[in-house]
């Protein structure tokens, strides 16, 4: 009798626990939303892709949720850490909050998954402009200090940091124009109104292989396979780097079984051939990483970050 009891009130307690913050085993039970900025841009094909993938695998449908980046973020912070409320993340998920008072901060609020994908900046110039490497446009810029201009998004945004880590490094003076975002940064240097600008490469791709804009350098550790023979920047400036992650976080204090089988199942959608080659098509290269590692990436980002924005006194827009 005293153990038939004692069973009963375990799985009582159980079912508590598990009404409270969903138990691992019964996960997932019900749909899943995926929050991600960019309705219809390079994030959400992302997002859209892993969802589908997700989906299969997890028999649950996982719904992408377009949201602003910010808003976004609040939203998956304020949910339950149950493993159903999940956010796509850019890097101004985890850097805006260096120069833009938010809700959140994105080490302690949330339970990072995995680094899904990883995109590199590529400097580009409008074909007017007389030079055809990042050496030639190091040599103009110093001929010509505070003359020359390149275009970025966001204050703080990855490729303005980009740009100001290589005034740093190459030891040169341009002036930046801010714009909304690569579309616009795209448009101008096309038009001529801008002569430089870090830009991710997915962007400015067909640009440069029809001749609208010219690359450089890509900021990543590789030349890039896309565009053979444009060096990255790196060999010309040891240690430089530059890029677009997509990372995929939960809640803070989502249960650690959960975060692992998100893992895994959107390691193993990344890694099928045909979602590595349509991101590979535009010139996105899939990650997925452990949610050690992400962490771990996340925080050694920010440092760097932080220390860009304080030596060049950059301020938010």
């Amino acid at each position: 009798m005293k153990t038939r009891v004692l069973s009963s009130l375990i799985a009582l307690g159980t079912a508590l626990l598990c009404a409270g913050i969903a138990c691992a085993e019964d996960y997932p039970y019900k749909p899943i939303r995926l929050t991600s900025p960019e309705a219809g841009g390079a994030g959400d094909v992302a997002a859209r892709l892993i969802a589908q993938g997700l989906t299969a695998g997890l028999g649950h449908q996982v719904i992408v949720d377009n949201r602003p980046q910010l808003i976004g973020a609040e939203l998956v912070k304020r949910a339950s850490p149950d493993g159903y409320t999940l956010l796509q993340g850019s890097g101004s998920f985890f850097l805006g909050p260096l120069l833009r008072k938010t809700s959140y901060d994105p080490v302690r609020d949330f339970a990072p998954i995995t680094l899904a994908t990883s995109a590199p900046a590529m400097l580009v110039a409008n074909p007017a402009l007389p030079v055809k490497s990042l050496e030639e446009l190091i040599a103009l810029a110093k001929a010509r200090p505070g003359e020359l201009n390149y275009g970025s998004g966001a204050a703080g945004g990855g490729t303005h940091l980009a740009a100001e880590l290589l005034k740093t490094m190459a030891g040169i003076n341009i002036v930046r124009i801010p714009y909304s975002g690569d579309g616009p940064v795209t448009i101008a240097l096309i038009s001529g109104q801008i002569h430089v600008a870090f830009v991710n490469m997915g962007s400015v791709l067909p640009h440069v292989k029809a001749g609208r804009l010219r690359g450089l350098a890509v900021a990543s550790k590789q030349p890039a396979a896309q565009l053979p023979g444009v060096p990255t920047v790196a060999s010309l400036l040891p240690g430089f780097e530059s890029g677009s992650l997509t990372v995929i976080v939960a809640p803070a204090k989502t249960p650690t079984p959960i975060i692992n089988r998100l893992n895994q199942e959107i390691v193993r959608v990344l890694n099928r051939v045909e979602v590595k080659e349509k991101f590979a098509s535009q010139g996105v290269e899939v990650v997925g990483s452990t949610p050690a590692e992400l962490a771990t990436i996340m925080k050694s980002q920010i440092a760097s970050a932080a220390k860009i924005i304080k030596n060049a006194g950059i301020t938010a827009d």
